[in-house]
């Protein structure tokens, strides 16, 4: 019997990986807006389900930050023709009214997305933000978030360990 490269990720590739994060996860996230200056920890927790038979998963987040309560969304796929895993992400706090759109590669124990973001009124440079996800054990994992400066400058922003509750 014959099978397409889909169903081979699904089975034991990088869907099979995605679809390893089903579930609601309860953690903690820390946030900095200055290298080395943490600014805030914050409950979190984060429901992810699967979409079109293991496509993609939808990441549907809760927190706050300085009291401030936000909410998210991120969609995550793996382009098998480009081998690149692809997002969108969008929230109530960090995004505005902005999508942003995010490719990378794999890496040991998950994979790292790079998306750019902007705002005219601020001036014409982008900045980068990379978001990694690391596959901790079948119950934990962790997603972290660099804010990278025109110049090319890559601090922490935001991390959060997951623990799965359900």
């Amino acid at each position: 019997m014959t099978t397409n490269k889909f169903e081979d990720s699904l089975k034991e590739g990088p869907h099979h990986q995605l679809q390893r994060l089903l579930g609601h996860w309860q953690g903690n996230t820390k946030t900095w807006f200055e290298k080395d200056v943490l600014v805030d920890e914050s409950a979190a927790e984060i429901t992810i389900t699967s979409l079109f038979g293991g496509r993609f998963i939808s990441l549907d987040y809760r927190s706050s930050l300085e009291g401030k309560p936000f909410e998210g969304k991120m969609i995550i796929g793996f382009d098998i023709p480009y081998k690149r895993y692809t997002s969108s992400w969008i929230d109530s706090f960090h995004m505005g009214t902005q999508i942003m759109l995010s490719s990378g590669e794999s890496k040991e124990n998950g994979f790292s997305l790079l998306g750019s973001y902007g705002n005219p009124e601020y001036g014409e440079a982008l900045w980068g933000w990379r978001t990694e996800i690391q596959f901790i054990s079948e119950q934990e994992f962790s997603l972290t978030a660099f804010n990278i400066s025109p110049e090319g400058e890559e601090t922490k922003a935001t991390e959060t360990f997951y623990r799965k509750v359900g």
